[in-house]
């Protein structure tokens, strides 16, 4: 699935996902402290779960945080949110905060969410397409999102110049049932969502996860502020670190206490579809929050060259490297 946000991205390839819907339910945490409101990507799935994690086992209330968390009502509703003052935290996808700078919004990256890409282009036939080179001439499913053709453009590019190019099709946040059907032969996808929902209906994929083919490790989701917030209530940003930071070692401890806990603060969600999430996570999560200047770096690189956006983003005004070390 696209890069250009997993919050368009998550948004609606989690909901091809069964079981990965929510119902808006916010965690169960004690009051007393200072309120903030988090704004997920999307509905609350494995992902987040050292975020329900921090706030079921305590980690952010005695650290003096009752935090709400919410989830978005569109696409765009985290940076907007963020610069109204309607929200402190949000979840994003890393390539939106640096299309969201570069349209201006003073947003400041905080916390990485996961340390690796989630993207991938994903064959439905492991045995006609074995490397990305036999994606030559193949029909790839996009979503129709810019970012979809730096996943394509940097996982085929790692062929060394093979051809001819991918012919691409959009077919929205549709590709389980594209690929299923055999309408294409591969799509731009999340490996942890729809890759998983893939393998657990037994269809034989082959994934070309991003940072194997040719793109840098960076952080795909990232906790993101203002910098007027956090330059105003420091001390309150650090705290909801230090307390998520805690709620993703719990998760990498004992995933399914995590779990239990995502699932008593959103009831309905599918538990096999979130373990089956959360066991291919592995250790994506850790070191937990870190944020490494070298892998952002590579990051900044990488969206320049792709057209993601079209400066280089400084990575020291896009990030703070003060507060999730």
């Amino acid at each position: 699935m696209s890069r250009i946000a997993a919050s368009l991205a998550a948004i609606l390839l989690a909901a091809a996902l069964a079981g990965c819907g929510g119902n808006g339910a916010e965690p169960d945490v004690p009051s007393g402290g200072a309120s903030a409101t988090l704004i997920l990507d999307f509905q609350p799935n494995a992902i987040h779960a050292g975020i329900y994690a921090a706030a079921a086992d305590g980690d952010l209330a005695k650290r003096g945080i009752d935090l709400t968390v919410r989830e978005p009502g569109a696409s765009t509703d985290a940076p907007k949110l963020l610069q109204a003052g309607r929200a402190d935290v949000a979840v994003m996808d890393i390539q939106d905060l640096a299309i969201a700078r570069e349209r201006g919004a003073d947003l400041v990256g905080i916390g990485a969410l996961v340390q690796v890409p989630l993207a991938a282009v994903i064959a439905g036939d492991r045995e006609a397409v074995r490397t990305p080179a036999d994606l030559a001439g193949a029909t790839v499913g996009v979503t129709g999102l810019p970012s979809d053709d730096a996943v394509l453009g940097a996982i085929f590019d790692s062929a060394g110049g093979a051809e001819p190019a991918p012919d691409t099709v959009t077919i929205g946040f549709d590709s389980i049932a594209a690929l299923s059907s055999g309408r294409v032969d591969a799509a731009t996808a999340f490996w942890n969502v729809e890759g998983v929902a893939l393998q657990r209906e037994g269809i034989p994929t082959r994934e070309f996860r991003l940072d194997d083919y040719g793109a840098p490790s960076y952080p795909e989701l990232v906790l993101v502020t203002t910098r007027e917030k956090l330059e105003a209530d420091r001390d309150e940003i650090d705290a909801i670190i230090d307390g998520i930071r805690d709620g993703y070692a719990s998760v990498s401890a004992d995933p399914d206490a995590a779990l239990a806990d995502l699932e008593h603060a959103v009831p309905g969600l599918d538990h096999e579809s979130l373990a089956a999430q959360l066991a291919a996570l592995g250790d994506a999560f850790d070191p937990p929050l870190e944020l490494q200047r070298g892998a952002l770096e590579d990051w900044a690189d990488y969206v320049v060259r792709y057209g993601i956006v079209d400066e280089r983003p400084e990575v020291d005004e896009t990030f703070d490297f003060e507060l999730a070390r």
